[in-house]
């Protein structure tokens, strides 16, 4: 009976690895990276279901854990119809065969056991989160270190330097980057002759307008604080402006981490941004108040999306939904569960910090405190990520583009870490001083390049130079506004529901600025009209950091016969009738909206439409043929 012993010993150890718990890195994965990895790994969630992360796999609900017979996962991989069967045949893969499907349920029977810090993701760039110190090229004794840098980029790239604008072009680009309007005619007029303008002064001289300076970057900051006058969440007190309290801020030039500090842990003038929307009815559980302070804290302080990681472990980034949670519970008076795809886990939240190596707030302290702790992690000399993501913003309204693109999504590879690293060290040595940034970035040779037109369909991005960009929707109102020489009055309540023109008398006042009723009213203390809305000015129910710069059919209908534009463009042409001959007018007309005198065919096109003795009605059309050509519009 010997040889029954051997057979015994086999039948023993067959049992006992049909008792033995899955392998997942042997038995599993491979089976998941043969089949199901193309459409559900990596970047890829196709039909919302991602296999990067157990938490991710359990997000999509196509599996009961212990019950493989119940669940979805398996049933498609087991489907007869070709048409239901997972992977799809189309992709030519065939179907798992017995011994797969077994070992997918019994890993599903057993658990779903996952190797901890495992992931089908692909592996992403993850920026330093402490500052970098940065090491300049060699180059001639007092040039900007910008230039320094983007040289020697652009020598390790063979690619050549771009050619730098004459002064006009440079006067009103960095005038309108500034201020929000383009140079005066005067401005023009005295300028010395070609390649002796003094630039670093003009800049100067520019970010000294305080006025100016405030009114325009508003636009910028309304856009990314939801600030808005009028719509959804006023109606039942659940959403406040920020807008005395930004106003008086810009013209300040509060250093940047006070400005933080005041918005995260805030005041009574500086609240609303945290507070977020209170929507009407019932909402899902990303949209609560406590989940948009995440939200918004992270996107537009720290270049963080955390929305995809408010529903679950995120498809396309690093961040949990605990770790989004943590955050909300900050802000939140009351224990947060966390709540997956809008089913409740059970879990409670706790209030936490997403870079704990620099500290983290303490959970047990009132909601205020926690704010406050908050702040100072915001602000902490050593988060390099603040600091990187607010300079990256003004270098992409600057240039046209970020060094991180898209700018909310700053755990993505810069172009060049040593630009957005030295601009962000920059900014902590000149004290926060956001002026200083724009400064540095609009006297440097870089910025006074010649723009480069670019399509987002071309692919893989080489820096080449500063991206024409369109005007603002305000922009491209006050500019003509000023032109024309037509602005609305304070008591044409032109504000909709934003400053009264008594409080920006008082804020003005207190910083020495002129009377409020002499002054023109520029577009962003204005609701916002058809006009606005079809140029792209948002509603700001959501943080916007980049507006759209593609031409609409909206838009195009808008500027052909919308009656806002209509009505503006008569008001102009009224207010200039009979006050100068027709060659006169074309020549200030260019001069105010091009910042460039007419060329013969220009002069004679406009005398054409405008004839000897010029109609309001053919003034009106001199003033549509200006303001619609893509030199008005865009900023080169």
């Amino acid at each position: 009976m010997a040889f029954r012993i051997p057979s015994l010993l086999l039948l023993f150890a067959l049992a006992s690895s049909l008792h033995a718990a899955v392998d997942f890195a042997h038995e599993v994965v491979p089976i998941l990276e043969k089949n199901c990895v193309e459409c559900h790994g990596g970047d890829k969630s196709k039909g919302g279901l991602s296999i990067n992360s157990r938490a991710l796999l359990l997000d999509a609900d196509v599996l009961e854990i212990g019950k493989p017979e119940d669940s979805l996962f398996i049933e498609v991989l087991t489907a007869e119809d070709p048409e239901d069967r997972m992977p799809p045949p189309k992709k030519k893969k065939e179907a798992l065969n017995s011994a797969e499907i077994a070992v997918l349920e019994k890993w599903i029977a057993e658990g779903l056991v996952w190797e901890e810090g495992f992931t089908f993701a692909v592996d992403r760039y993850e920026p330093p989160l402490k500052p970098r110190v940065v090491k300049l090229p060699a180059g001639a004794p007092g040039t900007n270190p910008i230039d320094l840098i983007v040289a020697a980029h652009l020598k390790s790239k063979e690619t050549k330097a771009p050619q730098p604008v004459d002064d006009r072009t440079f006067l009103r680009r960095v005038t309108l980057d500034l201020t929000g309007l383009p140079p005066a005619p005067e401005a023009l007029s005295e300028l010395p002759s070609e390649g002796k303008l003094d630039r670093a002064a003009a800049v100067d001289k520019l970010l000294a307008n305080n006025q100016a300076y405030a009114e325009h970057w508003m636009t910028f900051w309304n856009d990314l604080l939801r600030n808005e006058y009028i719509g959804t969440g006023y109606i039942e007190g659940g959403r406040q402006q920020v807008t005395t309290w930004l106003y008086r801020s810009l013209l300040e030039n509060k250093p940047f981490d006070a400005f933080i500090r005041e918005i995260i842990a805030p005041g009574p003038d500086s609240g609303g941004f945290i507070k977020g929307i209170k929507w009407r009815g019932v909402v899902n559980a990303s949209q609560t108040t406590e989940i948009q302070f995440s939200q918004n804290v992270s996107q537009v302080f720290l270049g963080i999306n955390m929305k995809c990681a408010s529903c679950h472990d995120s498809f396309t980034d690093r961040w949990t939904l605990k770790e989004a949670y943590g955050l909300a519970q900050i802000y939140s008076e009351a224990p947060l569960e966390l709540v997956r795809c809008d089913k409740p886990t059970g879990e409670k939240a706790e209030a936490s910090w997403i870079f704990p190596e620099l500290g983290n707030v303490d959970p047990t302290k009132p909601r205020d405190e926690r704010l406050k702790q908050l702040a100072e992690l915001v602000t902490h000399p050593e988060n390099g990520r603040t600091q990187r993501t607010i300079v990256n913003r003004l270098w992409n309204q600057m240039m046209g583009r970020g060094i991180v693109h898209p700018v909310d999504a700053m755990n993505t590879e810069p172009w060049n870490e040593d630009i957005l690293d030295h601009l962000a060290n920059y900014l902590v040595v000149s004290k926060y001083d956001l002026k200083a940034v724009m400064r540095l970035i609009a006297t440097s040779r870089t910025y006074q390049s010649r723009t480069e037109v670019r399509d987002e369909d071309e692919g893989t991005y080489v820096f080449k130079g500063p991206v024409r960009k369109r005007m603002t929707a305000e922009q491209f109102i006050d500019s003509i506004r000023q032109v024309i020489g037509v602005w609305p009055a304070p008591d044409q309540n032109a504000f909709g529901k934003g400053l009264t023109g008594g409080q920006l008398t008082a804020v003005m006042e207190a910083h020495g600025l002129k009377e409020w009723d002499k002054r023109p009213v520029r577009a962003v203390f204005a609701k916002r009209d058809e006009l606005q809305a079809a140029l792209g000015r948002p509603n700001r129910e959501q943080v916007v950091s980049a507006r759209p710069d593609i031409v609409t059919t909206l838009e195009a209908i808008n500027l052909a016969n919308g009656p806002e534009l209509a009505a503006l463009l008569k008001a102009g042409a009224a207010n200039l009738q009979g006050k100068a001959a027709p060659r006169e007018l074309i020549e200030n007309t260019y001069l105010a909206a091009l910042s460039r005198k007419p060329t013969d065919s220009e002069v004679r096109i406009a005398m054409e439409i405008l004839g000897e003795t010029p109609t309001p009605e053919a003034t009106e059309d001199f003033l549509w043929s200006i303001f619609m050509l893509p030199e008005f519009i865009y900023i080169n």
